[in-house]
């Protein structure tokens, strides 16, 4: 048992050697895409629900 948990952290480590990081300036700027885009989906959500929400009191009253 203690034999394939350390086969398997080998491979982990080997693994982990082959991943590419991202730099810090390409992080920033992921990072700052993804805020902005949760931001306009957040708001458009935001549009749809208050626009639906008085359609359904329109309906109801």
């Amino acid at each position: 048992m203690f034999g394939k948990i350390s086969q398997f952290l080998g491979e982990v480590r080997v693994e982990m050697g082959k991943v590419t990081w991202p730099t810090r300036d390409e992080l920033k700027s992921s990072t700052i895409i993804v805020l902005i885009l949760s931001l306009a989906l957040a708001g458009f959500i935001y549009i749809v629900d208050t626009f639906l929400a008085s359609i359904m009191e329109f309906i109801l009253i």
